[in-house]
C-alpha cells in the first residue's frame, strides 16, 4: 500500500520541476561553461543580450519581476558571467556585466513597450531556458531561436482567439447563472468587443480608451433586451448585470493583476506599484465606458435593474458554476494563445478553481476567503502542471483565477455610486478591489507552495535530460499575416 501511495503522489507531483523552481539561489544545475574572459567585450556583450532578450519577452507576457532577473542572472551564469547587476524596473530590463576595477562595465539595456497575451511564446521561452540549462548550447544558437520565437506569428488566426474570448464571456455568464439567452448576447458582445479593440490598437489608440470602449459596448446589448424583454418573451431570470459583468471580466483578465500583486510580495515594491496603478488605471476605464453606457441608456429611457437584483445561489447550482469555470478558464487560454496541451490544464484549474470558491462560498466563508483559498489552490495546481506538461505556472494559475475576477462587484459599485446609493456602492468596490487582491495573493502563495514540495536532489552538481528532448525544442511558424501583436 505504502508504495502504491508512493508512486501515485510521484504521477501527480511530477519528478522534473518547472524552470524557476530548478533555478533557484543555491540549486547547482549544470557546470557553467568556461568563463568568459572580462576583456573579452563582444562575447559578454553576447550574451548579456540574449539574457536580456529572454528577460524581455517573460516581462511582456506578464512574468513577475523577481522571476524574470532570476531567470536573467541564470541565464548569464550559465554562459560564465557571474558578476552581474540586473534591475528590471516595470518595463525595462538593464543587465551589467562588472569587469574588475580596470575595466568599465558592459551594460545592456531592454525596454518593453507594449505587452501582450501570447502564452505559446512564453512556453517556448521556457523551454529554451531548460535547453540552455540542460544541453549548454552556444549563445549565437539561442539568439536565433529566440530571434524565431519573437518574429514567429500567433500559433491560430486571431478569429478563433476572437471567438475563444467570446466562448469566455458565455462561461463566465454560466459561472454567474445566468441563462442561455445571457450566455449568446455575451458571447456576441464580446467578439465585438474584441474586435473593435484590435483595430484600435492597430491606429495607436491608447489602452484605456480601448478599454472604455469596451465598457460602453458591454452595456448597450444588455440594456436592449431588457427594454425589450416582453416582446421577446423573456421572464424574471433575464438578469442585465450578468452580461454587463462578463464583458467586464474579459476586459480585466488582460490586465496584470498577478504580475503586479506578486512583485509587491516578492519584493519589487516599484515595479509592483507601477503595474498595479496601470491596473487601477485601465480598470477606471472600463468603468468610465459603463458609466457613459449608463447614462445614455437612462436618457433614452431604458433603466437597469437596482443592485437588490441577484440571482440566488444554493447547492444544486454548484455544478453548473463549476463547468462555467472551466468553460471561461479554458476560453481564456485559447484567447491568450496558449499551447494545445496547455489548454486542458487551464480547463481543469478553472473547475478547481469555481468549486473550491464556489464550494466554500455554500458554508457563508465570504467572498473574499474563498477567492482566496480557490487562488491559492489553483497556483499550486499551476506549479504541479508545469513539471508534467512543461506549461509555465503564470498561464495555469491567470487562466484559472480569471473566472473569478469581480466584474459583476465592479458593476454594481459604479452602479450604486450613479443611483445615489454610494455607501454601498463603494462597499462592492472595495470588496472587488480586495477581491482582486487576495486572488492575486492566493496564487502567489500556492506557488511558492508548489516549489517546496518534493524538490528533487540533484547528485554532483547535475540533473538528467527528459527522455523526450524533443518537447525542449520551441517549434517555429513562418511569419504570416497574424505575426501582430494585440489584445482587447
Amino acid at each position: 500500500m505504502r508504495a502504491f501511495i508512493r508512486r501515485g503522489l510521484n504521477r501527480v507531483l511530477g519528478t522534473a520541476q518547472a524552470t524557476i523552481d530548478t533555478i533557484e539561489p543555491g540549486s547547482i544545475v549544470v557546470a557553467p561553461r568556461k568563463p568568459i574572459a572580462i576583456d573579452d567585450e563582444a562575447a559578454i556583450t553576447e550574451v548579456l543580450d540574449l539574457a536580456a532578450k529572454i528577460g524581455a519577452v517573460l516581462l511582456d507576457s506578464g512574468t513577475g519581476a523577481i522571476d524574470t532577473r532570476r531567470q536573467i542572472e541564470f541565464v548569464a551564469g550559465i554562459y560564465g558571467l557571474d558578476d552581474v547587476d540586473i534591475d528590471v524596473t516595470f518595463n525595462t530590463i538593464l543587465v551589467c556585466a562588472q569587469r574588475g576595477n580596470n575595466l568599465p562595465p558592459v551594460t545592456c539595456v531592454r525596454t518593453v513597450y507594449a505587452r501582450s497575451l501570447d502564452f505559446t511564446r512564453l512556453a517556448h521561452v521556457d523551454r529554451l531556458v531548460r535547453r540552455i540549462r540542460q544541453l549548454a548550447i552556444t549563445p549565437a544558437t539561442a539568439h536565433g531561436i529566440v530571434d524565431e520565437i519573437t518574429r514567429a506569428p500567433h500559433p491560430y488566426p486571431y478569429w478563433i482567439a476572437n471567438t475563444g474570448w467570446g466562448v469566455m464571456a458565455s462561461g463566465i455568464s454560466i459561472l454567474l447563472g445566468g441563462t442561455w439567452i445571457v450566455g449568446i448576447t455575451a458571447l456576441i458582445t464580446t467578439i465585438v468587443i474584441v474586435t473593435l479593440n484590435r483595430r484600435l490598437a492597430r491606429v495607436g489608440t491608447p489602452m484605456f480608451f480601448q478599454q472604455f470602449a469596451g465598457g460602453f459596448i458591454a452595456i448597450v446589448p444588455a440594456a436592449l433586451l431588457f427594454h425589450w424583454r416582453d416582446a421577446l418573451g423573456l421572464d424574471d431570470t433575464f438578469v442585465p448585470s450578468q452580461i454587463i459583468a462578463a464583458g467586464i471580466v474579459v476586459l480585466l483578465s488582460g490586465l496584470s493583476l498577478v504580475g503586479s500583486v506578486q512583485d509587491a510580495i516578492t519584493g519589487a515594491p516599484i515595479t509592483g506599484t507601477a503595474r498595479f496603478c496601470e491596473v487601477v488605471l485601465l480598470t477606471g476605464g472600463i468603468l468610465a465606458g459603463v458609466a457613459l453606457g449608463l447614462r445614455m441608456t437612462e436618457s433614452f429611457g431604458v433603466i437597469l435593474p437596482g443592485l437588490g437584483t441577484q440571482m440566488p445561489f444554493g447547492p444544486t447550482d454548484l455544478a453548473a458554476r463549476i463547468v462555467g469555470g472551466a468553460i471561461a478558464a479554458g476560453a481564456f487560454a485559447v484567447g491568450s494563445y496558449a499551447e494545445r496541451r496547455a489548454i486542458p490544464v487551464a480547463f481543469g484549474a478553472g473547475a478547481v478553481a469555481a468549486a473550491v470558491a464556489f464550494g466554500l462560498a455554500l458554508t457563508d466563508s465570504g467572498t473574499i476567503l474563498s477567492s482566496a483559498a480557490a487562488a491559492i489552490v489553483v497556483g499550486l495546481v499551476g506549479g504541479l502542471a508545469a513539471r508534467r506538461a512543461l506549461t509555465p505556472p503564470l498561464v495555469v494559475a491567470v487562466a484559472g483565477i480569471t473566472p473569478l475576477l469581480p466584474g459583476l462587484s465592479i458593476y454594481r459599485g459604479l452602479y450604486g455610486i450613479m443611483s445615489g446609493q454610494s455607501l454601498i456602492g463603494f462597499g462592492e468596490v472595495a470588496a472587488a478591489l480586495t477581491t482582486g487582491c487576495a486572488l492575486a495573493a492566493g496564487v502567489t502563495l500556492g506557488e511558492f507552495l508548489a516549489r517546496s514540495l518534493r524538490r528533487p536532489r540533484l547528485p554532483n552538481g547535475l540533473i538528467r535530460i527528459p527522455q523526450r528532448p524533443d518537447l525542449l525544442k520551441p517549434v517555429m511558424r513562418r511569419p504570416g499575416r497574424h505575426g501582430t501583436d494585440m489584445k482587447a
